[in-house]
């Protein structure tokens, strides 16, 4: 299993046409919603795109380079955060605090952006544990994005994850990776 997630895993960008059920991206969110965040920040949003209708909300997003990868994919995960998402607190914490008042804007989109890259992570680690492909992608205009899929103003995009069954035809060779020696310490 430990291959599937990690050393096997692949950044995708070719799709076979098979879809990917409703209930399978409700039980991603489920296994990517329990893992430890920043005292249990709950910041992550994602919309699972996956209707022509929605695709073609999302394509004036798109970089051009990533259009196609997006627009075959069975689903592209807009992952965002809420911007509100101290609100929230009192339930996942279970004790009402003034701390997340008290904090300025800029600290708390912060934060928001933070444990939401770090639940997009998770999110990807359960679709691979459930056997689907990744392809995460930073490439889109995100004031386009948000526009078109949060007007309220209340999530804000950070990054695209394309999921399901890979082109394994498509895979890109191995790029390297950092040596331990190169990347770490121990202190």
């Amino acid at each position: 299993m430990l291959d599937t997630l990690f050393t096997d895993a692949r950044t995708h960008y070719a799709w076979l046409p098979e879809p990917v059920a409703d209930e399978t991206l409700r039980k991603i969110y489920e296994l990517a919603r329990w893992p430890p965040t920043g005292n249990n920040g709950q910041t992550m949003r994602a919309v699972f795109v996956k209707s022509a209708e929605a695709k073609e909300r999302l394509r004036p997003a798109l970089f051009p380079m990533n259009v196609e990868k997006a627009m075959t994919a069975p689903v592209t995960a807009l992952v965002a955060y809420d911007v509100q998402w101290a609100e929230q607190m009192p339930y996942l914490t279970g004790k009402q605090s003034d701390q997340y008042a008290a904090m300025t804007q800029e600290r708390r989109d912060y934060l928001g952006h933070f444990n939401a890259v770090l639940q997009c992570a998770y999110l990807i680690i359960a679709a691979r544990g459930l056997c689907l492909d990744c392809g995460p992608m930073g490439g889109f205009d995100r004031a386009t994005a948000d526009a078109a899929f949060f007007p309220d103003g209340r999530w804000r995009s950070i990054l695209l994850v394309n999921i399901g069954h890979g082109d394994p035809a498509a895979v890109r060779p191995r790029m390297p990776r950092l040596a331990f020696e190169t990347a770490c310490r121990i202190a």
